[in-house]
């Protein structure tokens, strides 16, 4: 491979190391078109377990997810129109933001998704990150287990910060929210508000001026979409009357037309 690679050559080149990496999937029968090589490639980076990968292979796949956030459109902080008081809302992709930290919605072994293709923000977040950023998590909770015991798994609403390799944004936030089976309880509710608190604690500790929310415990986590957005915006909005210039822009990230809804009735 030379330094004028392709990126479909980038695409066919690890592909074969990412098999030959996973050892199981080795023989795997590579499909003919881009688009099945893209998922092939996307599946084996998601269930490879944390582990230290040969220098030139992380160099090339570097270079070709840089390609594809690219290609999908980096959008700058300067491109998002700001709503009122420092808050904005941004419907898209939140890998393709360029700011200083994006929150991850995570799951207690905080080592990103393991299911092949899933659409969750913590799969897409560590597919365009790289390996590199289940690698750091790893370090991260390995440390917290030898502080904590082998079965320790990262509480509620305790951040953790990582870098954000190859995304736009600097850095990742990677915070578990709650999860409500059955009713939604008051004590479910102040640890919604303590993930948006404790983030933004995380943001002023660290001198990073703006961050992009995801909804937070709404979806698999089953907190109703209408409550998660007031939670937010209250939290938020609260936090920030607190620290006045501490944020140059918050930004509720969202995905659906309903939370989009939500979100712009809130800020009206």
């Amino acid at each position: 491979m030379n330094a004028k690679r392709t990126q479909d050559q980038r695409l066919d080149y690890l592909v074969e190391e990412f098999k030959v990496d996973s050892v199981q999937y080795r023989d795997l029968q590579t499909p003919a078109d881009t688009e099945g090589k893209r998922r092939i490639l996307r599946s084996l980076m998601n269930i490879r377990m944390p582990k230290k990968m040969d220098e030139t292979v992380i160099a090339v796949q570097d270079e070709y997810l840089r390609e594809r956030i690219r290609e999908n459109g980096i959008v700058e902080l300067y491109d998002i129109p700001e709503v009122k008081d420092g808050l904005s809302i941004w419907q898209g992709d939140i890998t393709r933001l360029a700011v200083d930290a994006i929150v991850n919605a995570a799951n207690s072994q905080m080592l990103g998704c393991f299911v092949p293709l899933h659409t969750c923000i913590d799969n897409c977040i560590h597919t365009f990150a790289g390996v590199q950023l289940r690698d750091e998590c790893a370090r991260h909770m390995e440390q917290l287990k030898n502080k904590y015991g082998r079965n320790y798994e990262q509480p509620t609403a305790v951040p953790m910060l990582t870098d954000a390799y190859n995304l736009p944004a600097k850095k990742v936030i990677h915070i578990v929210g709650p999860i409500v089976q059955g009713r939604l309880t008051s004590s479910l509710e102040d640890d919604l508000v303590a993930c948006y608190r404790n983030t933004l604690d995380m943001c002023l500790e660290n001198g990073l001026k703006s961050v992009a929310f995801c909804c937070i415990s709404t979806g698999v986590f089953h907190f109703p979409n209408k409550r998660a957005a007031e939670i937010a915006v209250q939290t938020v909005t609260g936090w920030m009357a607190m620290h006045p210039g501490a944020m140059e822009r918050v930004i509720f990230n969202v995905f659906k037309d309903e939370d989009k809804a939500y979100y712009e009735q809130l800020l009206q």
